[in-house]
C-alpha cells in the first residue's frame, strides 16, 4: 500500500494538518519545559532558596527527561504513536498545572521539593512528545520529502521559550507566578486537535496486522478514498518487539547517541550567552537581551537551511558541515573573543552564525535519530538515543563548572581568562557530532523506512575465503 505515498508529488492539507500539529505539539511543550525559569526569578529571593535547592529546580527536568524519552519510546512502538503522542501532551501539562498547588515555605512540604517532584514529570513527558511525534510524521510522507518535512517540526521549538518569556514579562504580574502553571495547561488543548486531526501511522497499523484500519489512515493523508488503494494479499503477523533488541544494531546505536549528545554544547552556550555578551562586549543586561532576538531569529532561519539540506545534500554530509561548522565558530569566538572589526565585535558576529549552526543541528539530529532504526523499533530507538542525548543537560554544566573552577554546578560563571577552554569544551560536542555523521553514520537520504529495515536487518555478508595455493 505504501507505495502510493512514495509516488506522492505534493503534500495534502491533511498531511500540513499533521505537521502543523506537530510543530504546535513541540512549541508548546517547550513553552511548559521553559516557564520554570521564570517562575523561579519570581520566588527566588521570597523563599530565600539556597543554591542547592534551586539547582534542583532546575535540574530536576532534565533528569527525568532521559527515562522519559526511554519509556514513551518504547510505548509508542508497543501502543501506537497517536495514543503516545496524546499521554504526553497530557503528562507535560498536567505536571505543570498541578504546581499551581505548590505550597508555601513552611507548609505541608516544602515548595521546592514540590517543584522538583513535579518539574521532573515535566521533563519526562516532554522528552517523550519529541521522541514520538517526529517518527510520525515521518509515517505519513515520502521518502524523498522526510528529511525536510520531519525537520521542520524543529523549527518552533525557540518560540517556547520566547511564549514563556512573553508570559514572564506581562501575565506574571497580572495572574502570579501560580497562574502561570495554569497557563501552562494549554498542551492539554493539544490533545483536542491530535483527536480530531492526527490518525495513527499507517506504517505501525501495517506492522500490527491491522491493515484495514491502515487503508483509512493512508487514504486519509493522501485525501482518496479508501476503496482506491489495493489492500496486500496477506496478512502479515502483528511483530512482538523486545527493547533489548536495539542492541542488535550496534552502529545505529553508537552513530544516534553521539550525535545526539551535541546538545551538550547547545546547552552550555544557551546557558550562558546573555551574560558573555554583558561580559564581552561590555554592554547592560537589557541590551544583551535584546542582541538575543536576533540570535533566536538567525537560529530559527538555521533550523530550515538544515530542513532543506538534509534532503539536498544527505544527512550524512549536512550532519557533518553542519557540527564542524558549530564546532569551529564555537571555537573561534573564543579565541578572538577581543577583536573588533571597526565597530563590529568578533565575538558576537561568530556567536550568531555559530547559532545558526548549533539550532540547524537539531533540524538534522532529530530526524535522524528516528531513521536509522527498523520500523518495528523506530521509536525506541529514537527515544534511546534521544534520552541519551538529554545527559548532556548535566554534562554541559558540570563540564563548564570544572573547566571554570566554579562550585556553581548549574549555571557556572565565566571568566574571560576561561572563556577560551570553557567554549573548546563545548566546541568539542558539535565536532564529535560532525565526525560521526562522516564516519560512523548511516545514510538514510531518499531510502524508504522499509528499504532501511531491510538493509539493517540484512545478514552480514560471510568472510572470503582464499584457498591456499600449493608451491
Amino acid at each position: 500500500m505504501l507505495e502510493y505515498l512514495e509516488r506522492q508529488k505534493k503534500l495534502t492539507a491533511n498531511q500540513w494538518k499533521i505537521i502543523a500539529t506537530a510543530n504546535l505539539g513541540d512549541m508548546l511543550d517547550f513553552f511548559d519545559f521553559f516557564l520554570i525559569g521564570y517562575v523561579l526569578a519570581f520566588i527566588f529571593k521570597e523563599w530565600q532558596l539556597t543554591y542547592g535547592e534551586s539547582a534542583l529546580i532546575l535540574i530536576s527536568a532534565g533528569l527525568g527527561a532521559v527515562p522519559g524519552a526511554w519509556f514513551w519510546g518504547w510505548m509508542g512502538d508497543k501502543i501506537g504513536r497517536r495514543k503516545v503522542f496524546i499521554l504526553t501532551a497530557l503528562n507535560v501539562s498536567v505536571a505543570t498545572g498541578i504546581m499551581f498547588f505548590t505550597p508555601n515555605p513552611g507548609g505541608w512540604v516544602s515548595g521546592w521539593i514540590f517543584l522538583s517532584f513535579f518539574r521532573f514529570f515535566v521533563g519526562f513527558g516532554n522528552a517523550g512528545l519529541i521522541a514520538v511525534d517526529i517518527p510520525l510524521v515521518q509515517e505519513f510522507v515520502p521518502s524523498y520529502k522526510r528529511g525536510w518535512v520531519s525537520g521542520l517540526t524543529t523549527t518552533l521549538l525557540p518560540a517556547g521559550n520566547i511564549l514563556g518569556a512573553l508570559s514572564g514579562a506581562y501575565l506574571a504580574p497580572v495572574i502570579g507566578w501560580r497562574g502561570l502553571f495554569l497557563v501552562g495547561l494549554t498542551p492539554a488543548l493539544l490533545v483536542l486537535m491530535i483527536r480530531y486531526w492526527v490518525p495513527e501511522s499507517p506504517r505501525w497499523l501495517m506492522r500490527m496486522g491491522r491493515l484495514e484500519e491502515a487503508r483509512k489512515s493512508l487514504a486519509w493523508a493522501l485525501q482518496m478514498n479508501p476503496r482506491d488503494i489495493k489492500l496486500p494479499t496477506s496478512v502479515p503477523e502483528a511483530e512482538k518487539t523486545s527493547w533489548r533488541e536495539l542492541f542488535h544494531y550496534p552502529r545505529s546505536v553508537a552513530s544516534s547517541c553521539l550525535v545526539a549528545l551535541s546538545q551538550t554544547g547547545g546547552v552550555g552556550i544557551l546557558m550562558w550567552i546573555t551574560t558573555l555578551f554583558v561580559m564581552v562586549l561590555k554592554i547592560t543586561p537589557a541590551e544583551a537581551s535584546y542582541l538575543m532576538i536576533w540570535v533566536g531569529i538567525l537560529g530559527i532561519i538555521g533550523r530550515l537551511v538544515a530542513s532543506w539540506m538534509s534532503d539536498a545534500l544527505g544527512r550524512r554530509m549536512s550532519g557533518f558541515l553542519i557540527g564542524m561548522g558549530g564546532a569551529i565558530t564555537m571555537a573561534l569566538a573564543g579565541y578572538w573573543h577581543d577583536v573588533y572589526l571597526g565597530t563590529v565585535s568578533v565575538f558576537f558576529v561568530l556567536i550568531m552564525v555559530q547559532r545558526f549552526f548549533g539550532d540547524a543541528s537539531y533540524a538534522i539530529i532529530g530526524p535522524y535519530l528516528a531513521e536509522v532504526w527498523p520500523n518495528r523499533l523506530r521509536a525506541s530507538g529514537m527515544g534511546f538515543s534521544y534520552g541519551v542525548g538529554n545527559l548532556g543537560k548535566i554534562i554541559g554544566p558540570l563540564g563548564l563548572a570544572l573547566i571554570v573552577g566554579s562550585s556553581n554546578y548549574v549555571s557556572p560563571k565565566v571568566t574571560l581568562d576561561a572563556l577560551f577552554p570553557a567554549l573548546l569544551f563545548l566546541a568539542f560536542w558539535y565536532g564529535q557530532a560532525g565526525l560521526v555523521f562522516a564516519f560512523l553514520g548511516i545514510e538514510t537520504k531518499g531510502r524508504s523506512i522499509e528499504e532501511i529495515g531491510r538493509a539493517l536487518d540484512a545478514p552480514a555478508p560471510a568472510p572470503v575465503r582464499v584457498a591456499a595455493t600449493q608451491i
